[in-house]
């Protein structure tokens, strides 16, 4: 198999930068990009939020609807995510069925968020056994310049964090507030020149190797951990990604509340 000629130039550069202790866009090693959070964005929604990353933007937003709780699980409601990323996000991007990468972005954001537990999904049991909330996540990309995991995330994280259930309509109750223990936040890395990176743009993307996605609650336990792409990495260079995911994830978690 052949390397396109365009990557191939990329991967020589950023190789050179990395030397160098440079990016491609002249951030730091572990660096982010500009960041905007911003919530209630979208009317029609329970709850919803946008964030861009430097070029990268997504929305996130929740919906509500009244699911038959699973046998195995009478008292619990549930969650559902999905992610989508339109053609136009980025000239690579088609339109048509869930492409693989767009369905690999909606479970990693799932796992981080279903495995922290912040949504107790005992209380969203009506009627155990016949009705409960289930929690519908939804995933918006409209423009990819990379990083669309973290990105995703923290707008989920952020649309769910004031969202509304709306028993009122579903004439189950009153409205109330969606209840969060927790704020699990992911930070993404990818090694580019050889070495590792936080929020990689999608130049350094395209001319990267291995990437890894770590999910992190409030008190810094692990909630997630997806490796992506072939290629290994050393035990030092994982506890030297995991001490700036716990810095970073303070910092964002300060964005988010």
């Amino acid at each position: 198999m052949t390397i396109p000629i365009v990557p191939k130039l990329l991967r020589s550069h950023l190789e050179e930068l990395a030397a160098n202790d440079s990016r491609i866009d002249g951030r730091g090693r572990w660096e982010g990009r500009e960041l905007e959070i911003e919530h209630s964005v979208l009317p029609r929604a329970e709850g919803s939020a946008r964030v861009r990353m430097g070029d990268t933007i997504v929305f996130a937003g929740v919906k509500f609807q009244i699911m038959q709780p699973y046998p195995d699980r009478p008292n619990q409601g549930g969650l559902m995510c999905s992610a989508e990323v339109r053609p136009i996000a980025g000239r690579h991007w088609e339109a048509g069925p869930p492409s693989p990468e767009s369905i690999e972005l909606g479970r990693v954001v799932d796992r981080g968020i279903r495995e922290s537990g912040c949504i107790d999904v005992d209380s969203l049991c009506i009627i155990p056994g016949e009705k409960a909330w289930q929690v519908i996540l939804d995933l918006f990309a409209i423009s990819d310049d990379g990083n669309l995991f973290d990105a995703f995330a923290l707008a989920g994280i952020a649309a769910l964090r004031n969202a509304t259930i709306p028993a009122e309509r579903f004439e189950v109750g009153e409205d109330s507030a969606l209840e969060l223990s927790k704020t699990p936040i992911m930070c993404s890395y990818h090694r580019v020149g050889g070495r590792f990176v936080y929020d990689a743009n999608s130049r350094e993307e395209l001319g990267g190797d291995e990437r890894i996605h770590i999910t992190l609650g409030d008190d810094d336990n692990v909630h997630s951990l997806q490796k992506g792409l072939k290629g290994i990495f050393t035990a030092d260079e994982f506890a030297e990604i995991m001490g700036h995911a716990r810095d970073r994830t303070k910092e964002l978690r300060k964005l988010i509340n």
